[in-house]
């Protein structure tokens, strides 16, 4: 709770403002205006209780729905609205209580983020629109101070940890039965899924990779749960239902390099097994530029379709026919193309779509590639190094690399059960993370993004107490 020598002085102005809006409402006999002092009356109560305020943004992540003021303007309700009170809180907690925060606030992987985020405002000051960059800014702001600081300034403990874990994963399995009940009405159809999806969800990519990142927490709990073993399963087991029925490829292939990460884990071998990762990506890259060898992987414009049958879609795939794959194709040639001309700073944040057209080989071009919905590269490392320069992208790595090498670190030190599994557990959500980010761009959506900053802040706070057990 926040507490200070100036509540007493807020509470009467607080006081004094419902009264007055409570008789205006009763004088002017407008129902609205009772609204507002219940807003206000919530808000300053999930101020002055932050844990409970994260409880229930939290909880609120798979709920979310996207709400348009205008073309130009739109948000997520509710998490978005609780993400900057979030962020108001941790601000708060910070000034008011410094002197009483247990975590120390130079950890490396702090350093990074936060360098990270000054290096994402250096881009927006040298970005082609900078208004579009300030509002990606903003909002990449308060999902860092919502996400990654105010669980530290709250209490970094086993019990916060257990409790988020608990909470995230009810909160997604009410929405998978929902999903489920949807779906059903529709066959479980392939062709209807995005229906199915609303309005929660954006669409099957967004859906199935915030499923994916939780089978990770059920295996947790199974192993450490004896009581209610037989439910966690059975709740294991409709996410893996309800992961296939999502038909995500790529969601597919995070839950394998996941159960795969989690042995590089026990093995000491993650930290290479990334840089080898890497190396790979760089020089297939280098391979395909060589003579212009990516024009051999060109697709036939008319072949090139939508299959709304699953196996037709599975078989185009590996055939190179599927359209979503080769417009990734067509957007990830014109991505590396624009580096190029801006490879240290970048286009600016939020600024792919207004720039990329120029860049990209009609040779490669498909029936969605006027991207009427106007989506971005479909790869948020290839994105990162489009808008953020070399330098943005060597930042994300380095986080990455650091998050990995601090887990591995932790993760063989501990003889603690509850750590370990913990540990395990973030290490197999970021693996998943990175594979659906190398085919979409998820890190600033509402629903896997807070996952990523949730991750980084488990991590901090396994290190301080994985640290007291081996000094102990």
């Amino acid at each position: 709770m926040i507490t200070t020598s100036a509540n007493k002085v807020w509470k009467g102005l607080l006081s004094l403002l419902l009264l007055t809006l409570a008789g205006l409402s009763t004088w002017e006999q407008q129902p609205l205006w009772i609204f507002i002092p219940v807003a206000l009356l919530s808000v300053y109560l999930l101020l002055q209780y932050p844990i409970v305020l994260f409880y229930v943004l939290v909880a609120s992540i798979p709920w979310s729905v996207e709400y348009h003021f205008s073309n130009a303007l739109g948000t997520d309700l509710p998490d978005e609205p609780l993400m900057l009170l979030a962020a108001f809180a941790a601000l708060t907690l910070l000034v008011m209580h410094r002197k009483t925060i247990t975590i120390k606030p130079v950890h490396m992987l702090l350093l990074l983020v936060g360098v990270q985020l000054a290096w994402t405002l250096v881009t927006v000051i040298c970005s082609t629109d900078w208004l579009l960059s300030v509002k990606y800014f903003l909002a990449k702001s308060w999902y860092i101070l919502a996400f990654l600081v105010l669980p530290l300034f709250l209490s970094p403990d086993k019990k916060l940890v257990r409790n988020t874990a608990i909470i995230l994963t009810l909160s997604v399995l009410l929405s998978v039965l929902f999903v489920l009940y949807k779906h059903a009405a529709y066959g479980f159809s392939f062709e209807k899924v995005n229906t199915a999806l609303e309005p929660f969800y954006r669409n099957h990519v967004n859906y199935s990779a915030l499923l994916v990142c939780i089978t990770p927490i059920l295996i947790a709990f199974i192993r450490s749960k004896t009581t209610y073993r037989i439910w966690l399963v059975a709740a294991f087991l409709i996410v893996l239902v309800a992961l296939y029925l999502s038909y995500s490829r790529g969601a597919w292939l995070a839950f394998v390099i996941g159960r795969i990460s989690y042995v590089l884990l026990k093995k000491n071998w993650m930290v290479v097994a990334f840089g080898l990762f890497i190396t790979v990506t760089i020089g297939s890259i280098f391979y395909l530029q060589h003579n212009d060898r990516y024009l051999q992987y060109e697709p036939h414009y008319s072949t090139t379709i939508f299959h709304t049958n699953f196996e037709e879609h599975l078989v185009a795939t590996y055939r190179m026919k599927d359209l979503s794959t080769a417009e990734r194709y067509f957007r990830w040639i014109g991505g590396l193309r624009m580096t190029k001309d801006s490879w240290l700073t970048g286009f600016g944040p939020n600024t792919f779509y207004d720039n990329y057209k120029p860049y990209t080989i009609p040779a490669f071009k498909t029936y969605v590639s006027r991207n009427e919905e106007h989506s971005t590269v479909h790869n948020y490392f290839l994105l990162l190094i489009i808008e953020q320069g070399a330098i943005g992208l060597a930042l994300f790595l380095a986080t990455i690399a650091c998050a990995f090498w601090q887990a591995q670190k932790m993760y063989h030190r501990t003889s603690d059960l509850f750590w370990k599994r913990t540990i395990a557990a973030v290490v197999s959500i970021l693996s998943m993370i990175c594979t659906v980010n190398f085919l979409s761009d998820l890190i600033e959506s509402d629903k896997a993004g807070p996952l990523f900053y949730l991750c980084l802040a488990i991590l901090i706070i396994a290190d301080q107490h994985t640290r007291v057990e081996q000094e102990a």
